[in-house]
């Protein structure tokens, strides 16, 4: 398996948290009365409880797409030379920060990553630091995934981590609270969670795509968590980037036309991302930014929401 055997070691059936056992080319629930059996593909554990997730483990083993489409090579090279509209000011210093509060907290600190198939925005800090252990799940077979699971049941037992990174998740979970209780669970008392996640974006993963947050309404998701950093990773010149592309696209309901427009719309408004560089300083752009990270630490106090509601800053 692509798991090294200290992280087999933690892993559980996620339909009821019992041991698992290797079973050949498979893992088998320890638990009589449930008896799972979970298959890997190419050495990739597949996780998932079926009954309470949208993906199902025959789609894995066919090796079909789930999240990531797949793009034809001409197509996928001209996107490349083209500049994006997006650009996450902070990642890259947040990912700094998350790593040092890690250090001072484990020599190896083991970090779980959700949504972990390609490399996020700025995560290079982690990746390149080998005293971090970084488990890098997701539902999708991208080629950084060691584990198939969904977040809404994760396979580990309670207080596995150091930390866990979820970089553009929360929108595509069906429960976010729920992945939130998860996230809780795994973790080690005082273990460092770190989430981006947007705000004012249109949608970019088709049907697994459901939900927004305002600044706010994502620290209530972590009202578990003492806050040790919060801000913006994208601003309002990214989310206005964003828009006018959008804008343009709701013209077309598909084929050439469409994709010709939305490279157009790439080349025209590319440049707006730039201001956020300024803008992410701003307590004004909290009101109109395009995403949101949060960096906290697991408590045992619950921020009320008295307290959320006199922490808001903005600019009204």
């Amino acid at each position: 398996m692509t798991l090294p055997p200290t992280v087999r070691d933690t892993l559980v059936c996620p339909v009821c948290h019992a041991s698992l056992t290797d079973a050949g080319e498979s893992l088998a629930c320890d638990n009589p009365r449930c008896g799972s059996l979970f298959s890997t593909i190419r050495g990739i554990p597949i996780l998932i409880n079926q009954e309470r997730s949208l993906f199902d483990v025959a789609t894995f083993l066919k090796q079909a797409p789930t999240f990531f489409k797949p793009v034809g090579r001409v197509r996928r090279s001209i996107s490349a030379w083209m500049p994006t509209l997006s650009c996450n000011v902070t990642a890259r210093g947040n990912f700094r920060q998350f790593r040092e509060h890690l250090r001072r907290r484990a020599q190896r600190p083991r970090v779980l990553v959700i949504g972990g198939s390609v490399l996020g925005d700025g995560m290079e800090p982690l990746v390149e630091d080998p005293a971090i252990e970084l488990v890098e799940s997701d539902v999708a077979l991208g080629p950084r995934a060691q584990l198939i699971c969904d977040a809404h049941d994760l396979p580990f037992r309670d207080e596995s981590f150091d930390g866990l990174v979820a970089q553009a998740v929360l929108e595509h979970v069906l429960d976010p609270a729920r992945v939130v209780d998860e996230i809780y669970r795994v973790l080690k008392p005082g273990g460092l969670v770190y989430a981006d996640t947007p705000f004012m974006q249109q949608i970019h993963g088709r049907e697994f795509d459901f939900t927004r947050f305002t600044r706010l309404g994502h620290r209530r998701l972590f009202r578990r968590f003492d806050e040790l950093d919060s801000g913006i990773t994208c601003g309002p010149g990214v989310a206005l980037a964003w828009s006018a592309r959008y804008f343009l696209l709701s013209f077309f309901d598909g084929g050439a036309s469409r994709a010709v427009v939305s490279g157009l719309s790439r080349l025209a408004f590319f440049w707006l991302k730039y201001f956020d560089y300024y803008l992410v300083r701003k307590a004004a752009s909290l009101d109109s930014a395009s995403g949101f990270y949060f960096l906290g630490e697991k408590s045992r106090r619950v921020l009320s929401d008295r307290e959320l509601v006199e922490s808001y800053r903005g600019g009204f």
